[in-house]
């Protein structure tokens, strides 16, 4: 669970500007290496006086680190890491894994899909009972579960699985899995590890959006930034699109609660000196380390197949409401919030590292094999919600990513007011009607929630994705509309 919010430093962090975009904290110390901050002059002022930075210093002081410790500018305070923080660890130099660095909602992805088989005008002048019957078909708010309810075997097999579980049981097709992140399965994962909470929190939410800034939306290609690489993903102005933003629910939360405690006793055994208690963590290779990468890949693909069962569930609506030939195709998955062992180039040598995303998106650039053969030569779709009153981003990974960043960027606009803040600044508001004013549909279910999410609580995502793009970590393609959001 989060801490209070903590009070703003009366004296900001020194920094040093690198290049246009790249802002430096130096070695002090601590600090086994620099932390560095992707960010504009704007946004690094935002956050200047903020604990954010001060998080991502201590992530510097861990074990095995190389390179920097790095926010994205979406940067903002978080449970140990700062949201919006990166950092690489090399498992044969001691270097660890932590809860703290990968969060709460282990896999809170985003996946696109691109509607087809209707007419765009048809949709959008239904665009409030589409939002009516999504919200019927998608449960959505705190702890609520859906109509799937796993037994203990299928939980396990969920969380070995993935994604292809849900397609084995008809809830998919083979194609979605190939435009996912990992095939839409932690190969790794194992549910041995996984406390019975955590199954008995998870067992009737596979299929769900859960609340805070989780949502459905249907959107509209607003605007084309990239005509050739909109063209080759089939992307055009006017298409409909439909971004699902949600994770692994009380499954990976509770993982994560249940790993906190142990691993805090863990950093007391290896003789980790934390600078953070939240920032707990052990040797990846050690027991509790292998422990708890099992159970958060088990998380990892809870998530995988929630967003798979709710794109079937999206399907289902489109085809009853619009015919049988609505449909829509999977664009792409992404993750953030997880931990993985990857391979990237420090100081001149590939080296396996255990990278962290803490509210970060995998960014590789063209030709990387990981990649599905369909982007391969583009580059790894990046998706970056905004907020639900302006707009989203597609973009690509580039090469430079991988450099600079471990193969990372931003995962959406980054928080500007905390959420009792913005729930003040909507008192006495009809945000609801605000919202139908700018023709978008809102499907709620509840109003604090709607408070927390104003679209001014949100740092303007444009100018967030303006600095990944200026500073070589992605390049943009689309600008997506909301027409009808689903929130918890």
């Amino acid at each position: 669970m989060s801490s209070p919010h903590p009070e703003p430093k009366d004296t900001p962090l020194a920094v040093s500007r690198v290049d246009e975009c790249v802002w430096e904290l130096p070695r002090q110390g601590a600090m086994r290496v620099p932390g560095r901050v992707f960010a504009s002059p704007e946004l690094l002022e935002e956050v200047r006086h903020d604990p954010c930075l001060e998080q991502v210093r201590n992530v510097a002081c861990l074990p095995g680190i190389v390179g920097w410790s790095l926010a994205m500018p979406d940067v903002h305070w978080g449970y140990g890491f700062p949201i919006g923080g990166v950092a690489a660890f090399d498992p044969e130099e001691g270097g660890v894994i932590s809860p703290g660095g990968v969060g709460f909602d282990i896999n809170c992805g985003v996946r696109l899909l691109h509607v087809r088989g209707v007419e765009p005008d048809r949709v959008l002048e239904q665009r409030t009972e589409l939002a009516k019957r999504l919200a019927g078909a998608v449960p959505a708010g705190v702890g609520l579960g859906g109509a799937l309810r796993l037994s203990p075997a299928e939980l396990d097999e969920v969380s070995r699985r993935g994604a292809r579980w849900a397609v084995e049981r008809g809830l998919g097709r083979a194609e979605d899995l190939e435009r996912s992140e990992e095939g839409g399965c932690a190969a790794w994962a194992d549910p041995g590890p996984v406390s019975d909470d955590a199954r008995t929190r998870g067992a009737s939410q596979v299929g769900t959006l859960g609340s805070g800034n989780h949502f459905l939306e249907c959107q509209v290609v607003a605007e084309v930034l990239d005509a050739s690489a909109a063209d080759a993903l089939g992307i055009a102005e006017g298409d409909l699109t439909v971004l699902i933003h949600t994770g692994s629910r009380g499954f990976g939360h509770q993982v994560c609660d249940d790993f906190l405690d142990l691993m805090v006793q863990a950093s007391r055994d290896y003789g980790i000196e934390l600078p953070d208690r939240q920032l707990c963590a052990a040797p990846f290779h050690s027991p509790e380390g292998q422990d708890y990468f099992a159970a958060m890949g088990a998380a990892m693909n809870f998530a995988f197949a929630n967003r798979q069962v709710i794109t079937h569930r999206v399907r289902e609506v489109l085809a009853a409401l619009f015919g049988a030939d609505a449909d829509a195709e999977v664009v792409y998955d992404v993750c953030h919030n997880i931990a993985k062992l990857e391979e990237h180039e420090v100081g001149g040598e590939r080296r396996r590292l255990v990278v962290h995303r803490k509210g970060a998106t995998r960014a590789f650039g063209p030709g990387h094999p990981l990649l599905p053969e369909a982007y391969r030569d583009l580059g790894q779709p990046v998706l970056v919600p905004g907020d639900m009153g302006r707009y989203s981003y597609l973009l690509l990974g580039a090469a430079g990513a991988e450099a600079r960043a471990f193969g990372s960027c931003c995962h959406g606009a980054g928080r500007r007011l905390s959420r009792n803040r913005a729930r003040k600044a909507a008192r006495g508001r009809d945000v609801r009607e605000e919202l139908a004013h700018r023709g978008i549909a809102l499907e709620a279910a509840g109003r604090r929630t709607v408070d927390e999410e104003i679209p001014e609580a949100y740092k303007d995502v444009a100018d967030v994705v303006g600095v990944v793009e200026r500073a070589g970590l992605a390049r943009i393609v689309a600008r997506l509309e909301p027409f009808a959001v689903v929130k918890g």
